[in-house]
């Protein structure tokens, strides 16, 4: 955490925030047995330092109605606002997330919509960018495993 090292406290803090956003200071001081005021200073600091960006809350995309994931690679014109294009994509509800890439593409966007036909409206709103060339979208039929959570060791484990 730029001058000062993260801790084996600061790994354990940031598994158990990981693992529930919403979990209490008085919950997270009990598991790590530490004081409160210990642990909500640590917490303020891994805010204050950007180690932790903020909190979600992760809802099921299905039941919403957005049974639909696709991931999209964007080719865009060599040298054309690259940035602007990411930035456009950014804008774009449907799109969850963006990711400027090495390679002959250069974006890989995840979306969630309802089906195809608003898959093929967001194909289209990515058409209207003007330097997109062209799209290729790999619709998920299944969803193994995914997380937002990166594993920290600790002694504990």
């Amino acid at each position: 955490m730029n001058n000062r090292k993260i801790d084996e406290l600061d790994l354990k803090i940031l598994n158990i925030l990981q693992d529930d956003g919403k979990v209490s200071n008085a919950e997270i001081a009990r598991k790590v047995g530490k004081a409160p005021s210990a642990v909500l200073e640590r917490v303020r600091k891994l805010r204050r330092n950007g180690i932790i960006k903020g909190y979600e809350c992760i809802v099921d995309h299905k039941i919403l109605g957005r049974a639909l994931t696709a991931f999209t690679a964007i080719r865009v014109e060599e040298g054309v606002g690259a940035t602007e294009v990411g930035q456009r994509l950014s804008e774009l509800p449907e799109v969850l997330e963006v990711h400027y890439t090495a390679g002959r593409d250069s974006y890989l966007v995840k979306v969630r919509v309802e089906d195809t036909e608003a898959l093929q409206a967001t194909l289209a709103k990515f058409g209207t960018i003007a330097a997109v060339r062209d799209t290729n979208s790999t619709i998920v039929l299944t969803t193994v495993k995914e997380s937002r959570v990166i594993p920290l060791p600790t002694t504990d484990n």
